[in-house]
């Protein structure tokens, strides 16, 4: 069975004794069939609202910098950024070396730099030696640009839902199993049958504890300095 959101709804219905959804009707899936779509989405969500810091959700961006531009807006998708991975990169027509950037506070900018932001004159401009994070959901680079250098930075992605039967979800096939007992759960919880939904919330808690002790505690050196975009906004079962 394929590793897609078909395949992740065919799953719980083999499991709960349902016929399985085709590509041609699982689009305009009702009902109970309806309510599996959900919980297999559902189970995502719990898995990224448990721990959103996933090897898996993790990004490497390059961004050209603008001559003259001192602030940049996040990846449309970015949930946190990591400010301590920000570096310009090497660039031999430019002729600079690859630069890790220091992070500034806000405030600091404010107080000793802001007026970059309104010099329309190049005396003061370089390749960009800080970082800092503005609360609009921005992050600034100063000195600012003379030249359009590379910046590159690392960020956590915000999990989208499964849509198209299609779609494949960002955790590992390896931990297919752990997604379909989530989603067993909520279609349990779905159909009022209370006792096999606790047992299978206990399977899904279990194995989110395997994928943190693969993962998360193996690699907390990602977790230094993360700035979140906004609050976690993941939606319970059947939410959207």
């Amino acid at each position: 069975m394929a590793y897609n959101y078909i395949g992740l709804v065919n799953d719980v219905n083999r499991r709960i004794n349902e016929v399985e959804l085709t590509s041609s009707n699982f689009s305009a899936a009702i009902g109970s069939y309806s309510a599996i779509k959900d919980a297999v989405n559902s189970s995502i969500r719990f898995i990224n609202q448990h721990e959103f810091q996933w090897p898996f959700n993790h990004v490497d961006q390059e961004e050209t910098l603008s001559a003259g531009t001192v602030r940049y807006a996040y990846p449309a998708d970015c949930k946190t950024l990591d400010l301590n991975s920000f570096r310009i990169k090497r660039d031999t027509t430019l002729g600079n070396a690859t630069k890790r950037l220091k992070i500034i506070a806000y405030g600091e900018y404010l107080d000793t730099h802001i007026d970059m932001e309104y010099d329309s004159s190049t005396t003061q401009r370089d390749m960009p030696t800080h970082v800092f994070r503005s609360p609009s959901a921005e992050f600034g680079l100063i000195p600012v640009s003379d030249k359009a250098y590379t910046v590159c930075y690392e960020y956590y992605r915000l999990p989208v839902d499964l849509i198209s039967s299609t779609d494949v979800p960002a955790l590992p096939e390896q931990f297919r199993h752990v997604i379909t007992d989530g989603a067993m759960h909520y279609a349990y919880m779905f159909r009022g049958e209370t006792q096999e939904a606790s047992m299978l919330m206990g399977q899904f808690e279990d194995g989110i504890k395997n994928m943190r002790s693969l993962y998360i505690n193996r690699y907390d050196y990602l977790r230094s300095t993360v700035r979140p975009r906004h609050p976690s906004s993941l939606h319970a079962f059947g939410d959207r």
